[in-house]
């Protein structure tokens, strides 16, 4: 399972996550019991800090099963207007966008040629190599090194995969100038309401992604 990237690919792939734990996927390429360990559903809640060319972005997130909401520190500008905060829907192929001065629900659908993967494995994946234990986030971790050959670009990557839950809890690209790590991470029941349609909402359908960030 993946997840659309919506924005610019370069400055904010990384906010969509990795999101394939909740549906119970596990990576055919290692049994390693941070894999081993996604027997279930997840819910957290978690800051994550980017990186992106040497600049920092920050977004909390929210996550409840197939269900995912991203408050960003800076607005998304879309063609209604900006927003701060993102749903990811998986149960309905969608993307939200809440536009809280205009009270608008902006719904996207989930767009194959921008998809990144959601946990391991890795899209194009050709092999993983156990590194070692690591922590991130105070978490007890396992860190891989995995490398990818996907739509004809091969790349390298250093991924810590949470080893009580398989959440992936840092990824860093040998071959770009980003990554993105958890500071905080707590395994916490989410209420049902941060994923769902806010009352008294419009809601649109639109057919294009929005264009950047401020």
């Amino acid at each position: 399972m993946f997840i659309k990237l919506g924005l610019n690919k370069v400055c904010i792939w990384g906010l969509y996550l990795w999101l394939a734990f909740w549906l119970g996927q596990e990576s055919p390429s290692s049994h390693a019991a941070a894999h081993d360990a996604v027997n279930s559903p997840v819910e957290f809640s978690g800051s994550m800090i980017k990186t992106v060319k040497g600049k920092r972005y920050q977004v909390q997130v929210f996550a409840k099963g197939d269900r995912l909401r991203l408050e960003y520190k800076y607005a998304i500008r879309t063609e209604r207007g900006y927003t701060a905060i993102q749903i990811i829907r998986l149960d309905k192929s969608e993307t939200w966008y809440l536009l809280a001065q205009s009270k608008e629900l902006l719904v996207t659908g989930l767009d194959s040629d921008d998809l990144l993967p959601v946990s391991p494995p890795l899209p194009g994946e050709r092999e993983r190599v156990l590194v070692g234990d690591a922590t991130v986030a105070g978490r007890a971790a396992q860190l891989f090194e995995v490398q990818t050959d996907y739509q004809g670009r091969v790349e390298r990557f250093y991924e810590w995969v949470d080893l009580e839950t398989g959440v992936v809890l840092k990824l860093v690209s040998r071959n770009r100038e980003w990554s993105f790590e958890y500071e905080r991470f707590r395994l916490l029941p989410q209420p049902a309401y941060y994923f769902t349609e806010p009352p008294r909402y419009q809601k649109r359908v639109m057919a294009t992604m929005p264009r950047g960030r401020e």
